[in-house]
């Protein structure tokens, strides 16, 4: 089974920057796309980024363009998130999300999610 497990989340001033790690592990031989999905109170799961198999392309939802940026190191596995400029509405529990395909994982259909990790933004 492929496990995905995210950390680097916390707490942090409006203005302020967090970077957010998911590798990835398990019995695969597969590359995957990966992404980030995020989910506030009362809300429903959003989009925020994702990246194909090679770090190339990327996509991100508009509320985080200029702000965050994904990328990747393949050499372990791992996808980052970059996020600077942090506003008070990013606050969310933040879930990596893989899967075989590109599109899969901006629609979230991805075939893995990890356990999700939380990030406030203070006023």
């Amino acid at each position: 089974q492929v496990q995905l497990e995210e950390s680097g989340g916390g707490s942090v001033q409006a203005g302020g920057s967090l970077r957010l790690s998911c590798a990835l592990s398990g019995r695969t031989f597969s590359p995957y796309a990966m992404g980030w999905f995020r989910q506030a109170p009362g809300k429903e799961r959003e989009f925020v980024a994702a990246i194909t198999w090679d770090g190339g392309p990327t996509t991100y939802a508009s509320p985080v363009k200029g702000r965050f940026t994904i990328s990747r190191f393949n050499a372990n596995n791992t996808v980052y998130l970059q996020m600077i400029s942090l506003k008070p509405e990013d606050t969310a529990v933040y879930y990596c999300n893989a899967a075989r395909s590109f599109t899969s994982v901006i629609t979230g259909s991805g075939d893995y999610w990890g356990q999700g990790i939380q990030v406030t933004v203070s006023s």
